[in-house]
């Protein structure tokens, strides 16, 4: 038996970067940031994902499945309000991996613009590479719909 054990640094990374901007003030637009991440985060199909993080350096970022079960995502490397938060642990892949993600929110003409960055290291899987665009994009696009929402009149940020 014979297992190949030389990989590419290209099959061995992931990078993903995206600005996203949202007609929302930067505090508004932070605080929503963290709800995302947390309490309101969902698939693209809809159903929720029982997420949980502790917004402070060293906190954690997981998936809650009740009675002590979950899944561990990453830990907050840094966060600086409203500017700042970064993440570093494997996320969604179960396997050899670290990953970096970086919000980085700044103020600009009619809201705020956030710099997002995703890198990754290790074995990663053919379908997570396939659809980690998909599910970040999903998350974004909540993200910026509840801000924007959360800054009109009458109207609420969350589900």
């Amino acid at each position: 038996m014979m297992i190949s054990t030389l990989s590419t640094i290209e099959k061995m990374t992931l990078n993903l970067t995206e600005e996203i901007r949202v007609q929302a003030p930067l505090d508004v637009t932070f605080a929503t940031l963290l709800e995302q991440l947390g309490p309101l985060n969902d698939t693209p199909e809809g159903q929720a994902m029982n997420m949980k993080i502790e917004p402070w350096p060293g906190g954690r970022w997981y998936r809650d499945l009740g009675d002590g079960n979950g899944h561990f995502w990453g830990h907050v490397q840094a966060i600086k309000r409203p500017t700042l938060l970064e993440i570093t642990g494997p996320l969604f892949m179960s396997y050899p991996v670290v990953s970096n993600v970086q919000y980085r929110l700044s103020e600009v003409d009619g809201g705020t613009l956030i710099k997002f960055h995703h890198t990754a290291l290790g074995l990663i899987q053919d379908e997570h590479r396939e659809g980690v665009g998909k599910g970040w994009g999903h998350m974004h696009a909540s993200l910026r719909k509840r801000a924007e929402a959360a800054t009109r009149p009458g109207k609420a940020a969350g589900r």
